[in-house]
């Protein structure tokens, strides 16, 4: 759909006007359907977007509230992250890295703890640039380290865990999934935490981070593992042994779909890789690409709680949304975003996924940045590393080693040449 298009369709929304620009926007019933993408450069009163200025000012804020509305909740402001130091181990990997245990409170809060673990180069000049992604299962389980501390909260069933919680069986069950040490070669630290720590990924039960704040937010699970990233960049920050203009967010699934929403709402994150993150992350809402992808009814009827109640409202018709997934991309313009997938994970959806990008593309080049370097898919195995990314090997859907080779050398070309 032409941008003229839209302009034309925004008519309907005009009685909308004066409350949307206050962020009161209108029921999802009253919201006129799309098929096709929503023009990420026409505001949602119909009027275009034409110069970066209006983009950072007008359009990049409305489409924040917007997604806060109809997907994700409110998050609350951040407190004042307080870090303890428990373990430093200068002689990890065989010498070759700094390993720190950190647990991050919050000040005035007798809640949730953040347990941290950041593993940095030894061999490096300065500040190290920095991966930092949540994990499934705890940080115990992304090195063989027997003395990283066994994560304390509930976690799913799985190899060594004995009622939902982690025994030493669990110790480097992820650590070819993080493949940490390879990092550590190329010269970059690496960052993550259990998601249990902010928000157990349970649908029965909200027991984390929400709890201790006041009910004027209405923050999902999603948007609370978000705002978890944040605080754990507030604490990057401030280490010595980082570059805190170089911190690369990362995630794989679920936390892929963090990693965006991550990336898009926090600009200190410098590039963004969400790894097969699929519906309610770097694939459309909208029925496009794969036929057997993920649709947002499904995701809202499996995983309730990682969106907000309003999202559910667009289980029957998502095309009345008044964005797609594109907008939270380009919401990171003009920070690189790289999408990575699996040929066998249709699932996630990697043809809708390089259709966003495309439609992502004229936010990022009226910003100046080059945007996406092609108009196809690139083939098997080959990564784009235009500023807008992509790249999908063979196999399914999960995290290994070549899908760390090519987050490395995405980062090499959009971090270290910096």
């Amino acid at each position: 759909m032409s941008r003229f298009t839209l302009l034309n369709a925004g008519v309907f929304i005009m009685a909308f006007i004066g409350s949307a620009a206050g962020g009161d926007f209108p029921d999802s019933a009253k919201l006129p359907a799309k098929a096709d993408l929503p023009d990420p450069l026409v505001l949602f009163n119909g009027n275009a977007v034409t110069t970066k200025e209006q983009w950072f000012k007008e359009r990049r804020p409305e489409l924040k509230k917007l997604f806060e509305h109809y997907m994700f909740g409110a998050s609350p402001p951040a407190p004042k992250v307080i870090a303890k130091f428990e373990r430093i181990d200068k002689n990890a990997l065989g010498g070759k890295a700094t390993l720190k245990e950190i647990t991050l409170t919050f000040a005035g809060i007798d809640g949730p703890k953040i347990h941290l673990l950041l593993v940095v180069p030894n061999k490096r000049t300065g500040p190290a640039p920095v991966f930092v992604g949540m994990n499934f299962a705890g940080n115990h389980t992304a090195l063989d380290d027997p003395k990283i501390q066994l994560n304390p909260n509930w976690m799913y069933a799985g190899k060594g865990v004995k009622d939902n919680h982690a025994t030493e069986a669990t110790r480097g069950t992820q650590k070819n999934v993080w493949n940490i040490e390879d990092a550590i070669d190329r010269g970059y630290a690496v960052a993550t935490f259990y998601s249990g720590d902010i928000d157990a990924d349970r649908k029965d039960v909200r027991d984390g981070v929400q709890k201790y704040f006041g009910k004027d937010y209405d923050w999902s699970t999603i948007a609370a593992w978000a705002w978890g990233y944040s605080r754990v960049i507030d604490y990057l920050v401030t280490d010595p042994d980082i570059d805190a203009t170089k911190i690369i967010a990362v995630g794989h699934s679920r936390n892929g779909k963090t990693a965006l929403l991550a990336g898009a709402f926090d600009e200190r994150i410098a590039v963004v890789i969400p790894h097969q993150a699929g519906c309610g992350g770097s694939a459309p809402s909208r029925r496009r690409g794969e036929k057997n992808a993920e649709s947002v009814k499904r995701i809202n009827t499996t995983f309730p709680h990682w969106f907000n109640a309003r999202f559910k409202e667009f289980n029957e018709e998502p095309d009345r949304l008044p964005f797609d997934q594109h907008c939270l991309i380009a919401m990171c313009a003009p920070r690189p975003v790289l999408l990575s997938n699996a040929v066998e994970d249709t699932w996630a959806n990697p043809t809708g996924q390089f259709e966003l990008l495309l439609a992502a593309d004229p936010v990022y080049r009226l910003v100046g940045s080059k945007g996406l370097g092609a108009k196809k898919m690139p083939e098997v195995g080959k990564l784009l590393a235009s500023p807008l990314g992509f790249f999908m090997r063979e196999g399914k859907h999960s995290m290994n080693r070549q899908d760390w080779a090519a987050f490395l050398d995405f980062a090499d070309k959009h971090v270290k040449a910096k």
